[in-house]
């Protein structure tokens, strides 16, 4: 049970910041203390997450169920890592592409033959996070098959 409100409570103090200064926000208010509240509670969630396996809280049964395997330290940052290299690539290529849309747009309303060049930039961009998730799709297969499951 404990393994369930940890969780639910670093998502809840996460919430608070935002909660609090929304209204100072909606008014035309500086966000900076709710985002600096949000960066500190998000860097107590990767704290409470790198912690949490030291402690033997986190375990998981194989198929079988004969066999509990339980999650080490290296095994969550490689969880970790692999939704850092999903996030981060979707950040990068939802920047591609805002820049490189607009531009072939523009190119396109100019001259309708510029379409499938300026298709292909925009698709670069996407491509990014594809490999995003080919990066992240390794290292779950690598932290599975090291921890047995």
């Amino acid at each position: 049970m404990m393994i369930f409100i940890l969780p639910l409570i670093v998502v809840v103090l996460m919430l608070v910041p935002f909660l609090l200064y929304a209204k100072k926000i909606k008014n035309g208010g500086s966000p900076k203390k709710a985002f600096i509240g949000n960066l500190c509670s998000f860097f107590g969630a990767m704290g409470l997450m790198f912690l949490l396996p030291l402690g033997k809280l986190v375990s998981a049964a194989d198929e079988s169920g004969a066999k509990e395997v339980i999650l080490t330290t290296g095994a969550g940052l490689g969880y970790l890592g692999a939704a850092v290299a999903v996030g981060l690539a979707c950040v990068g290529a939802g920047i591609a592409v805002s820049a490189g849309a607009s531009a072939a747009i523009g190119a396109t309303s100019e001259n309708p033959d510029n379409f499938v060049k300026s298709l292909i930039f925009v698709v670069l961009g996407e491509g990014i996070a594809l490999y995003g998730l080919l990066i992240s799709i390794l290292i779950i297969s690598n932290v599975g098959s090291a921890i047995g499951l």
